[in-house]
């Protein structure tokens, strides 16, 4: 019995109970958030594997737990159900659950754990695809069309039209081999018909930007009659479009039917759009019933602004009335569908509300609702001046209906732009009582529309030069309205035509302030600078003008007219000469050039330009004075002639025209023409004394009779103007001397004096009918000093006389009647 007893030793060296108050730290919790390798298990599939299903029983015996490395005898489960990892049979089943998280399936101890499976070794190199082979070959030059289409549709949008051309071009080449190689290496149900359709769209556009039209229609045409082209049959309108360019209206109208009837009924908008141009190709045509007929449907199908003002176009034009007027309500009825805006007005305090206010008050949407209103009215306000003077009796009717209907409809704020537009009516008819009256109406009105009525008021006045009410107006205007730019510029008008250019270009600038391209202002604030004499500043105004309107003729006039005043001539011809070829047809310009060039001594190119002026405009008495000294002085006087009568008969008044035409014919050696020209010259100016002259040393000359009764009429005429010089001089005298002694108290009555003085000098003078035959002869001799000598020393041939005489009158008319 005592065999069986064991007693227990001093030293307990195995207790079967020991250990279980010890403290281990691994089973510590407070510390796992700072464990990295508990914190790495977490985060990976491995800490996160669904616990075994075997327990380890809480015996006393010491058992070893079954793994998929060991031998060791299984545990079975609560449940009777053997480990997954244990070993059956003595073969271990692999641990299939853990693979994905790098574990194997090896059962040899000593393999090393891997999970990442860096044993292995860098995986191998991925293989090179052989482009040699037909299919990457197909799919490079895939790839290459592509980007060729790509630059094309690129340098297209660039404004390169040639360029983008070549490029559709060249993948159009290169599409076409990429099909014969696909037909040589693949099927046919392999070709890529998007590719091709493509590229032949492409191809087909740019040549319509480069307006080659027949190679588009072609290309267009390839596209239409491939039947594999799902789409196609739509292209037909860019053809129509390609024809209405051309001009071949029956032709466009014939596709964009063709296309209308391919087009299913639920692309509503685009079979609008095509009705559309169907409409306007029949208006190009004259047909107004049937292009009304088609503006009349979309009106009913889906109502727009340009089909409307079309339909009144047509209505119009074929003279019906009423129908003008129901086309008229149904424009005005077309839905904008904008928001109100009050929507972009802040009502509250929140300072988001009015953030998000702000954001969107000048977005891209407002500014497009913003370009749809405006549309809408242009449409609506050009239609009512179209049309009011047609559906009355007389415009100002129709405006008043015009203006009724729309005070009704969504536009109520154009009704007063009508109303003016009527004043401004009147003022093309040259009514201006009418326009003033009408404008007048506008006083008592809203703020607006009452500155655009004193701004229209405050012009008209300053036309009719009643710059008092202009600048009454103009005040009015600017009360009104201060950033109102026209009324400032028309204050400042006032103030130039009064001469205060300082206070004038202050309005100018303040117009400019508010609206930078005024032009006007600009304009006029030049002008003030050139008044000032300020000409660089002038000059720097005009050239911002010449910025904005480039081919205005008045800006490049002012700015070669600065040039010309700075004194630099080369200037001011560039300048004019980019101003002719703006207006070629203007003589001023030309004969300005001319001017120019005469001053700097080229007389060849001022010829030039002083005849284009004459050609264009041949009434300019300076042209015509230049071009006559011109042949002048290049000794054709027979050209001259031509330019002196014209003169003559502008102005038929000045005896000097007629007398340049009598010196060219004697100059040019024809006496007898001379002489008839001098004797009318005398007919209608008797008292002319240099024409006496003249007929006097010519009838000497040929030795005619009449030279004794034209030099007793020059002796007459000579003594007859020294005695108005004398009496001019004498009554000068008598009136200062008459001052004088009324000045010092004295008698009047020696004006009277010397009124008798003077008369019994007039009866002293010889009378009309004595004989003036020796003095005269005495008188023409002392005159007329030949500087070739005694007329007896002259050779009698007739040729020398000739020569001697006109270079006798050459000397004696030299310097009075030559043009400067």
């Amino acid at each position: 019995m005592m065999k069986n007893v064991h007693l227990a030793p001093e030293v307990d060296e195995d207790d079967l109970y020991s250990g279980y108050n010890d403290y281990n730290p691994t089973f510590d919790t407070e510390d796992l958030e700072n464990d990295p390798a508990f914190q790495r298990a977490v985060k990976t599939s491995h800490g996160r594997r669904p616990p075994l299903t075997a327990k380890v029983p809480g015996t006393s015996i010491s058992r070893p737990l079954a793994t998929g490395y060991g031998s060791k005898a299984g545990l079975s489960s609560s449940m009777g159900r053997p480990l997954t990892a244990a070993i059956q049979d003595g073969v271990a089943r692999p641990m299939t659950a853990v693979q994905a998280a790098g574990y194997t399936k090896a059962t040899s101890r000593g393999s090393a754990f891997d999970p990442l499976g860096q044993a292995r070794g860098p995986a191998p190199p991925l293989e090179i695809k052989n482009e040699e082979s037909p299919e990457g070959k197909i799919k490079q030059l895939e790839k290459k069309v592509n980007e060729l289409v790509e630059e094309s549709c690129i340098a297209h949008s660039c404004a390169d039209l040639k360029l983008a051309l070549e490029k559709a071009k060249d993948a159009g080449r290169k599409e076409r081999a990429l099909v014969r190689q696909r037909e040589q290496t693949m099927s046919p149900a392999n070709i890529n018909l998007d590719l091709t359709y493509t590229v032949l769209f492409n191809l087909a556009s740019q040549y319509s930007a480069n307006e080659m039209y027949a190679e588009a229609l072609n290309t267009y045409q390839v596209i239409v009659k491939n039947k594999m082209f799902v789409n196609g049959g739509m292209l037909k309108v860019n053809m129509a479009n390609i024809y209405l360019k051309q001009r071949n209206y029956s032709k466009a109208i014939k596709f964009y039917r063709m296309a209308l009837d391919q087009i299913p009924s639920v692309h509503k908008e685009m079979r609008i759009k095509i009705m559309q141009n169907i409409g306007v190709a029949f208006v190009k045509t004259g047909q107004y019933t049937d292009a009304i007929s088609s503006f009349e449907n979309i009106m009913s199908t889906l109502p727009n602004l340009k089909a409307g003002f079309n339909l009144i176009l047509c209505y119009f034009a074929t003279g019906d009335r009423e129908q003008m007027k129901k086309a008229f309500h149904k424009l005005i009825s077309v839905p904008l569908e904008i928001d109100d805006d009050d929507k972009y007005t802040s009502a509250s305090d929140d300072p988001h509300t009015n953030l998000l206010i702000e954001a969107i008050k000048n977005d891209s949407l407002r500014q497009m609702e913003r370009e749809r209103k405006s549309t809408a009215e242009r449409y609506i306000m050009t239609a009512a001046k179209l049309i009011a003077p047609a559906i009355e009796t007389s415009f100002a009717v129709g405006y008043d209906w015009c203006v009724e209907v729309v005070k009704a409809s969504q536009y109520v704020e154009l009704a007063n732009d009508l109303e003016i537009n009527k004043a401004i009516t009147y003022l093309r008819q040259k009514d201006f009582n009418q326009a003033v009256e009408t404008l007048k109406m506008f006083e008592k009105k809203d703020s607006r529309v009452k500155s655009a009525a004193a701004t229209n008021l405050s012009f008209l006045y300053f036309l009719e030069n009643e710059f008092k009410q202009a600048n009454s107006y103009a005040d009015l205007a600017v009360n009104v309205d201060r950033y109102n730019p026209s009324a400032l510029t028309n204050k400042g008008n006032t103030i130039f035509a009064n001469g205060d250019y300082e206070k004038a270009a202050e309005f100018y600038k303040e117009a400019l302030r508010n609206d930078s391209s005024c032009t006007e202002a600009l304009y006029n604030i030049g002008l003030t600078y050139k008044k000032l004499n300020r000409l660089d500043e002038a000059l720097d105004s005009f050239l911002k003008l010449h910025a904005i309107l480039r081919n205005s003729a008045q800006v490049l006039f002012q700015i070669a007219n600065i040039y010309e005043l700075m004194e630099d001539p080369n200037q001011a011809i560039e300048w004019l000469m980019q101003l002719i070829s703006v207006v070629p047809t203007d003589s001023h310009a030309l004969a300005k050039l001319g001017e120019l060039y005469d001053s700097e001594g080229d007389k060849s190119q001022a010829f030039q330009y002083y005849y284009e002026s004459y050609r264009y405009f041949p009434s300019n008495i300076e042209v015509i004075e230049w071009l006559g000294a011109y042949y002048i002085d290049t000794q054709f006087c027979e050209k001259a002639i031509h330019y002196f009568e014209r003169a003559a008969l502008i102005q038929p008044t000045q005896v000097k025209w007629q007398l340049m035409v009598a010196s060219c014919y004697r100059r040019s050696g024809n006496y007898q023409k001379a002489l008839d020209t001098y004797k009318a010259i005398h007919r209608k100016f008797p008292e002319n004394a240099e024409c006496l002259r003249f007929l006097v040393r010519l009838c000497t000359d040929m030795g005619l009779k009449e030279v004794q009764e034209y030099a007793t009429k020059l002796k007459r005429l000579e003594k007859l103007k020294e005695i108005r010089e004398q009496r001019v001089k004498s009554g000068r005298d008598g009136s200062a001397r008459a001052r004088r002694e009324g000045s010092a108290g004295g008698d009047p009555g020696s004006v009277t004096v010397k009124g008798e003085r003077l008369s019994a000098k007039l009866k002293s003078l010889p009378g009309t009918n004595e004989p003036y035959e020796s003095s005269v002869n005495k008188e023409i001799d002392a005159s007329y000093i030949d500087p070739l000598g005694p007329q007896i020393e002259r050779p009698k041939t007739a040729l020398r006389k000739k020569i001697d005489e006109d270079e006798f009158a050459d000397e004696e008319l030299g310097d009075d009647l030559l043009p400067e």
